[in-house]
């Protein structure tokens, strides 16, 4: 048994050392790698604005009072802000927030309706989940309006001539300035990193299905498993390579933190990686044409990368069939990793729902591809 992996293990390392060999001798696929997405990530740098509506925010109310449901009432009311998922105090919203499941938090303190009875000063809380700067940004702008109406029409009731003094304190988590560059980098991140996997196995391969050179490789005492893992090998180094260049050129030209663990952050790229190079070759054992490659990959990778991922448009505002049509969706994981670790310090514990997601479809196209790749030409 040791003797027999030994082998697999010097064939697979021979057909590695072959393809880097290949990937050597072509300067376009080095830059196509390695060049290309920094360039792009320089190009994209650069805010986008998106109108979103039922915003999902927790309400921490300590007063529970009429008036301060009356106040819940307000914010909601018109359904751009809407109650998601309940929490019971500050510490389990913030957890929520975390999460994803909330972007932002309502609190009202305690004794609001005396508060307000007396005429005294009555200060809310908004924590505002900043690292979406798009979403902060629409989230902070509509509680301001909702709250000066809210303050009008208590000041209405209460038959006074200027509002009551109540005013809203507002935190913003993770982004606190509303930074474009540290919402943007880490779906940029994503895009980036499927398009050029993609492409770099579906050109590559399918370049040697043209050339006649698999013929050579089903002439040899290598199984299919052997192929596909000597082939992967070098464009899973040369992407993490990639990601890290994307990631020190975000760190530097737009100053983007990584607040959370280095290594859970490698991880969930080196899945997403395996995936996506998995996709790349699958593509090329069905087409086995340059030009077709070209286009599936780009019509599978790019789009759906930059529509269903999170990267720019917000999931939650999408139609329900494309909310589930992203939950197949690769890069929709890394996105969401990438932003915790990036920005909100998540550890490896908090992403174990990105690593199953994304294993999960590594496993199914890598064992797609290899079963397709069957030792004939045609």
């Amino acid at each position: 048994m040791a003797g027999r992996s030994r082998r697999f293990m010097i064939r697979v390392g021979a057909l590695a050392a072959k393809e880097a060999l290949h990937i050597r001798r072509d300067p376009r696929t080095l830059y196509l790698a390695l060049g290309m997405p920094v360039v792009m990530l320089l190009l994209f740098g650069f805010g986008v604005s998106f109108d979103l509506d039922h915003i999902p925010i927790a309400v921490v109310d300590a007063d529970r009072t009429p008036a301060s449901r009356a106040l819940v009432r307000d914010f909601v009311s018109s359904n751009e802000l809407v109650v998601g998922a309940p929490a019971a105090d500050q510490d389990e919203a913030e957890a929520l927030m975390r999460d994803g499941q909330i972007l932002a938090v309502l609190a009202i303190p305690r004794g609001l309706e005396q508060d307000l009875a007396r005429g005294e000063t009555v200060r809310l809380g908004l924590t505002v989940d900043g690292s979406d700067g798009v979403s902060a940004n629409q989230v902070l702008a509509k509680a301001d309006a909702i709250g000066r109406a809210a303050t009008a029409r208590i000041a209405a009731e209460a038959g006074l001539r200027q509002s009551p003094p109540m005013s809203v304190k507002v935190w913003t988590r993770f982004n606190p300035a509303g930074r474009s560059a540290l919402f943007l980098v880490p779906g940029l991140a994503a895009y980036l990193l499927a398009i050029a996997a993609v492409l770099l196995t579906a050109l590559a391969i399918a370049g040697e299905w043209e050339r006649g050179s698999m013929e050579q490789l089903f002439a040899s005492p290598v199984g299919r498993l052997e192929i596909v893992l000597g082939k992967l090998l070098p464009y899973v180094v040369i992407g993490m390579l990639q990601l890290l260049l994307v990631l020190a050129a975000g760190s530097w030209v737009f100053d983007v933190p990584v607040r959370g663990s280095l290594p859970a952050l490698l991880f969930a790229g080196l899945l997403f990686l395996i995936g996506m190079l998995g996709q790349g070759l699958f593509i090329s054992v069905v087409t086995k044409n340059q030009l077709v490659a070209t286009q599936a990959g780009a019509i599978s990778s790019l789009l759906p990368s930059m529509i269903l991922s999170g990267f720019l448009f917000p999931i939650e505002n999408m139609p329900r069939v494309l909310q589930w049509l992203s939950l197949i969706i690769p890069a929709r994981y890394l996105v969401h990793a990438l932003r915790g670790v990036m920005l909100k310090g998540a550890q490896g514990g908090d992403l174990w729902r990105d690593f199953a997601a994304l294993a999960a479809f590594a496993l199914v196209i890598l064992t797609l591809a290899t079963a397709r790749f069957k030792r004939r030409l045609a």
